[in-house]
């Protein structure tokens, strides 16, 4: 007996529950991701204060008024306010009050003051800044006044120039393997030579290889060429480590572009040349732009290859942004302002190519 298809309800019921699912994790992957966004423009003061959720209207305390400590008043010692008796440590973490209100320490000893708080509706808090932003991005000297009142100096990362030198690698290190391998892989697929099969096994080969195998022998080479530390040793070596996938991804889509329209070009007199350039560029772009789209975000977000041929000469995002962690840890409003902005160009590329995306990647798919 034939098995029933499923009714319009069960589907619709399936159909349901699969959006919910994906929505539910679309939601806890956006969260932390807004509250990171949200934390790069806070105030650094109100960074360790409270929590990013805090800026959309919420319960919670709110300072009615402030009251300076007595200077002669011994605050390591217990002692008197507003008619209680309370010590440092408790007014730290707050004292409330037999009439419902708050008293909560403000800094370190030495300020000496005391804020009365109420507790009620809290609506929108605006206090959001773009100084968190330039100071990022400049390579001056970095002001603010952490949560205790203190006045801190930082040395800037220069995260500017360190974004221009990514984009000076990245951009090359992305179009030069994308030529290359579309004019290799035209060739494995469309054109009769001794040895096409044993080169392309060896070119599917490379992709196994271990980047970290290539490190040391290619850098022993730069070095006597005298090209370690320059934009053009990151352009090889990308270009060296990305050619065996892009070969690859791109001779799977190019040989399952139709024969007769190549035949056609090749009766009325077209060479390999005006084909490839006319005929297989513009069919293959949705297969270009997904690798691009790969080849591009790791040549941004890499580390690694930075680090041994560039240097710290030519300082790329992701060395800053690894120094930054190492020097102002603790400076929250400086490192997701910094995680940001080593953002905002892979998301705008992705984006821009997006509508290729899910045809490159099911190029050379087996067709049923």
């Amino acid at each position: 007996m034939a098995a029933k298809s499923a009714s319009p309800r069960n589907r619709k019921s399936s159909g349901f529950w699969i959006y919910f699912v994906l929505i539910v994790i679309c939601i806890i992957w956006l969260i932390p991701t807004v509250g990171v966004f949200i934390t790069s423009f806070r105030e650094p003061q109100d960074i360790y204060g409270s929590g990013w959720w805090t800026i959309f209207p919420h319960q919670g305390w709110t300072k009615e008024s402030e009251i300076l400590v007595d200077a002669n008043i011994d605050v390591d010692q217990p002692f008197q306010i507003q008619g209680i008796t309370t010590t440092f440590t408790e007014l730290r973490k707050g004292v409330q009050l037999p009439d419902g209100r708050q008293l909560t320490w403000v800094g370190n000893k030495r300020s000496r003051l005391v804020e009365v708080e109420t507790y009620g509706w809290i609506g929108f808090d605006i206090n959001l800044t773009l100084e968190n932003y330039r100071d990022v991005l400049s390579g001056g000297t970095v002001q603010y006044v952490d949560a205790s009142g203190n006045q801190i100096q930082r040395q800037g990362n220069d995260l500017g120039t360190a974004f221009l030198n990514s984009i000076a690698v990245a951009v090359p290190a992305t179009i030069i393997p994308i030529l290359i391998a579309a004019f290799a892989a035209y060739g494995f697929a469309w054109m009769n030579f001794a040895g096409r099969k044993f080169l392309f096994t060896i070119v599917v080969g490379l992709i196994v290889v271990p980047l970290q195998i290539a490190l040391v022998p290619v850098l022993q080479d730069f070095t006597a060429l005298n090209l370690n530390g320059s934009y053009l040793a990151m352009w090889l070596a990308h270009t060296g480590f990305g050619l065996p996938l892009a070969i690859y991804l791109l001779y799977n889509y190019i040989g399952e572009l139709p024969r007769d329209i190549l035949e056609s070009a090749f009766i009325d007199g077209a060479s390999h040349f005006t084909i490839f350039i006319q005929l297989i560029l513009p069919l293959a772009v949705p297969a270009l732009a997904s690798f691009a789209i790969f080849q591009f975000l790791w040549v941004w977000n890499d580390y690694l290859v930075a680090l041994i041929f560039l240097g710290d000469q030519n300082r790329v995002v992701t060395m800053a942004l690894a120094a930054m962690v190492g020097e102002k840890g603790q400076d929250w409003h400086l490192l997701t302002s910094g995680a940001f902005i080593s953002m905002i160009l892979p998301l705008t590329v992705f984006f821009a190519l997006q509508r290729y995306f899910v045809r490159g990647l099911t190029a050379g798919s087996v067709k049923g």
